[in-house]
């Protein structure tokens, strides 16, 4: 099958110049500008070697396992995948310590970064040989992962499931702000399932995209069935933003996020919300299936999930709408007024 991204118009070129939009591609030695999300609780080694396997770049998400289960993890993907492979890691973990020493010790090629200050670590792994990128959720962020030394960015609207950055700055505004601002490559996030808001993504400048949500309702989701059901059958509206007091999270509204709703009512202070909150939520929801006191994270466009696929049913299927979409306006005219 023709690679449906040579003909896709690089923001760094001439509107007439028509190039390979093979910066990601180069970069992470794979098929397909694709990345599927480090999601906690869904991104184990089964998902992460499924889409490498399929073109893309599988992540394993690391915010949700102790060091040892993390290194499991990486060594069950190498098996499972002659491809490159990422781990995704919150810097505000705990653990980040032992977590970095794993990533380094199993040689793996790719580190994403989030909710921290990538000049940490960004040098540290790089002197290892590894690719880092990090997840930004503004324009100021973007320059300072950049002048951090990171290979690449994640601009991620706050249409994106799961934690997300104050700013409120949707993927359609921020995308293109951020690949204004940087000259390195920029993955966009935040509303990408198909490949139509691929290409959309993509249009804005981006170099690639970020598919999170749409890989929960994967065959190979670590997610418990009873959670990618209700993403299944999630209509428009059913997500919330919430918790900005604490750390902003995108939740899908169940009995949990109506106590959150009350508490706010009565004006609870940020101590009151972390009590609520409490610990393992998340894990509760998303892992174990507890649909109506766990934390179920995900992001707007479960409103547009109709189904549980294969990743591989999954990549294809973008691809395939990518070409599509992308065909179809190669053939547009251009726009023109009536004299």
């Amino acid at each position: 099958m023709e690679n449906p991204f040579k003909l896709v118009k690089s923001r760094y070129l001439c509107d007439h110049d028509m190039v390979t939009f093979d910066r990601i591609p180069r970069l992470f030695g794979i098929k397909y500008p694709l990345v599927q999300a480090g999601m906690i609780w869904c991104s184990g080694w089964e998902l992460a070697s499924a889409v490498s396997n399929s073109g893309g770049l599988g992540v394993i998400g690391s915010g949700s396992m102790y060091p040892d289960v993390l290194r499991a993890h990486i060594r069950k993907c190498k098996g499972a995948t002659n491809n490159p492979f990422a781990v995704n890691v919150p810097l505000l973990y705990p653990n980040i310590e032992e977590h970095m020493a794993v990533i380094m010790e199993e040689e793996v090629p790719i580190v994403f970064t989030s909710a921290g200050n990538p000049a940490v670590w960004t040098n540290k792994l790089k002197q290892k040989g590894v690719k880092v990128v990090h997840v930004v959720s503004s324009t100021k962020f973007a320059l300072k992962a950049e002048q951090a030394g990171v290979d690449a960015i994640v601009a991620e609207g706050f249409e994106a499931g799961g934690h997300n950055g104050r700013e409120e700055t949707t993927t359609l505004v921020l995308v293109p702000m951020v690949c204004d601002a940087v000259q390195i490559p920029v993955i966009a996030a935040g509303g990408i399932s198909d490949g139509r808001s691929m290409l959309a993504a993509m249009c804005l400048g981006a170099d690639g995209v970020q598919v999170g949500s749409r890989f929960v309702c994967s065959k190979e989701s670590s997610a418990h069935i009873g959670f990618k059901e209700q993403v299944v059958a999630a209509g428009e509206g059913a997500t919330q933003l919430t918790l900005k007091e604490l750390t902003p999270v995108r939740l899908l509204r169940n009995s949990f996020y109506k106590q959150i709703e009350e508490a706010y009512a009565r004006c609870a202070t940020p101590e009151e919300l972390r009590t609520l909150l409490g610990r393992a939520r998340a894990k509760a929801g998303m892992f174990e299936g507890d649909l109506e006191q766990g934390e179920l994270e995900i992001g707007q466009v479960a409103g547009r999930i109709g189904n549980v696929l294969s990743a591989r049913e999954i990549v294809q299927e973008i691809v395939k709408d990518f070409n599509r979409m992308k065909n179809n306006l190669t053939g547009m005219a251009d726009l023109s007024f009536i004299q």
